[in-house]
């Protein structure tokens, strides 16, 4: 079985996060780049199964800047069979739709199984990836999954809802995003980081994938303006003088707070 993990490299949420008001694009010098913890958990549920089955072939995939390269690289320390990095200077900036065409045109490429990923990015958190790949490839979409089951020819889990919990199943191919339900990501050893060094590294270009950047019919958007998020103003401060509560409840009906 071959499972393509999704990841991505991401701004460090413990660092500064911030836009480029020139390009509109994140600022990726702004805090220290990171593999996005919610596709290291996706590698883990793909990993886990790989522990026990001796058939299973772990690809991590990514569509990121070329100095990704060595984030990428992580998920194959962690224990991936291989990776596939697509990277090419006419997707920076590139939108939902472009980006799930392309990664689409590399799964294609590579073949699969089971398609892992995040339900969303900590950085665009779009959260619509996954189901625009399972609609680009035609195949089963089981999503925001809080447990995963794999087995010869299905995958399976369950997906927390209000009120209860539904159990869903899906026959393969299919396309899986799961939550931070998940159990954390295993820590890469010595030994995987060295054998990462060795292990196959694709390393694919728009044109590759029969992927024109430029072409409306897969760009569908464009950034019309940006701006700087306005400094938070200073609140309302209320000295109690015996009327307090009064003046709560005002300020509260005056904003359509209650």
């Amino acid at each position: 079985m071959k499972i393509i993990v999704l990841v991505k490299e991401v701004p460090d949420t413990y660092g500064e996060r911030k836009l480029d008001l020139e390009t509109g694009l994140a600022d990726r010098a702004a805090s220290e780049a990171v593999l996005d913890e919610i596709g290291e958990r996706a590698l883990e549920v793909a990993l886990a199964y790989a522990d026990s089955h001796d058939d299973a072939e772990v690809v991590v995939m990514s569509m990121a800047a070329e100095r990704a390269a060595a984030t990428i690289r992580k998920g194959l320390a962690m224990g991936a069979a291989s990776a596939v990095h697509i990277t090419d200077p006419g997707l920076a900036g590139a939108d939902l739709g472009l980006t799930a065409r392309t990664l689409a045109a590399a799964i294609r490429r590579t073949g699969f199984d089971l398609v892992i990923t995040g339900n969303l990015s900590t950085d665009g958190g779009g959260g619509v990836i996954p189901a625009m790949l399972a609609e680009l490839l035609d195949v089963p979409n089981a999503t925001a999954l809080s447990s995963v089951e794999i087995a010869a020819g299905t995958v399976s889990g369950t997906r927390s809802v209000d009120g209860g919990t539904l159990h869903v199943s899906a026959q393969l191919p299919a396309v899986v995003s799961i939550t931070e339900a998940l159990p954390d990501a295993r820590f890469p050893n010595f030994k995987g980081i060295m054998a990462a060094k060795k292990k196959p590294f694709e390393t694919l270009a728009a044109a590759d994938l029969g992927i024109e950047p430029n072409d409306l019919s897969v760009a569908m958007s464009i950034m019309t303006a940006i701006a700087e998020k306005p400094p938070r103003a200073a609140g309302v401060k209320i000295t109690d003088g015996g009327d307090g509560g009064t003046r709560i409840a005002e300020f509260l009906i005056e904003n359509r707070l209650v």
